[in-house]
């Protein structure tokens, strides 16, 4: 068995972060995910992996129709626990505060566009 992190895997309390893959694959499930509540952006992920507050969490994402996975660090600072009513299972990932954070947030906010004016429920608020 390796030491290293798998894809998926969100490992929290070591040095290194944990690694998710995420693939957004429509607008909609990148609006109910999306997170500009959070400084800098975040996106909420789901997963049942476990993970606490201020874990550092490294991002592997595909958005849409691009084919280009985008890289991005980023901390946890939301968590829906499973068995939240009306919720589905994850965390919030705030992206880091570098250039990687602010062109993933750039790219997510100019995907969703007008929709970010919307006022649809998410996976956080």
């Amino acid at each position: 068995m390796s030491n290293e992190p798998s894809p998926n895997t969100a490992i929290g309390g070591g040095a290194r972060p944990g690694v998710i893959q995420l693939s957004i694959k429509e607008k909609a499930a990148l609006y109910a995910a999306y997170m500009p509540f959070i400084d800098g952006g975040g996106l909420f992920v789901p997963t049942t992996r476990p993970a606490s507050l201020g874990d550092e969490i490294y991002l592997i994402l595909q958005l849409i129709d691009d084919p280009n996975r985008m890289p991005v660090t980023g901390k946890v600072v939301w968590i829906t626990p499973a068995g939240t009513p009306g919720r589905q299972q994850g965390l919030g990932i705030q992206f880091s505060k570098d250039e990687a954070g602010a062109q993933v947030r750039d790219r997510i906010e100019t995907l969703l566009g007008g929709a970010m004016k919307a006022n649809r429920p998410t996976h956080s608020l």
